[in-house]
């Protein structure tokens, strides 16, 4: 797959040279993404090492950093194929600053058209209330609701209308005999003591 004019050798040249030389060749506006500079050095070079995608990443992320390439849209070009495009933006911004924008809503341009008035509303039409609209009843329900006034409900829970069974009275127990010592031992009721007065 390599072309006759390839430099294939057993000495390897400098992974900048072989990047740069990848970019020429694949000769794109655009530039040339790390996967193609990868695969035009794996074709046109041999015995290239086990770590060669760890080696082009990194001389790729040096050269970027160092202004060898430019890095536009995922692609590497060299800088003076984008000298050109970049001068052009610098140059268009430097001649009209942007103005410094201050705090909180901007202001309505004046000069904007207003949009055309609202159409009056039907005085006869009903006023809307206030808060969220009320939901649609659904007719059969409200059918049914109306059917069964007058019956009993049953459902569940306690019964309507009947009294709670009466109370079980307190039944009170002996104090237990005394101690040796004379004392009776004071019996304490279940919960908290009522409140003295």
């Amino acid at each position: 797959m390599a072309n006759d004019d390839s430099p294939k050798s057993g000495d390897l040249p400098p992974y900048p040279e072989m990047i740069l030389a990848a970019i020429e060749a694949l000769d794109d506006k655009s530039g040339s993404n790390k996967s193609a500079i990868s695969t035009y050095i794996e074709e046109n070079y041999e015995n290239l090492p086990p770590a060669h995608a760890s080696l082009l990443t990194a001389n790729l992320a040096s050269m970027k950093e160092g202004g060898k390439l430019a890095f536009v849209k995922n692609n590497y070009l060299k800088p003076a194929a984008t000298a050109a495009a970049t001068a052009a933006a610098d140059a268009a911004a430097a001649a009209e600053p942007a103005p410094k924008r201050g705090r909180g809503r901007p202001r309505k341009d004046p000069s904007a058209p207003r949009p055309p008035p609202k159409e009056p509303k039907d005085p006869n039409a009903p006023k809307r209330g206030r808060g969220r609209p009320a939901k649609a009843k659904d007719p059969v329900a409200e059918a049914v609701a109306k059917a069964t006034a007058g019956m009993p409900k049953s459902g569940r829970g306690r019964p309507a209308g009947k009294s709670p069974a009466p109370k079980k009275a307190k039944v009170v127990k002996e104090a237990p005999a005394a101690d040796a010592s004379g004392s009776a031992p004071a019996k304490r009721g279940r919960g908290r003591p009522p409140k003295a007065k």
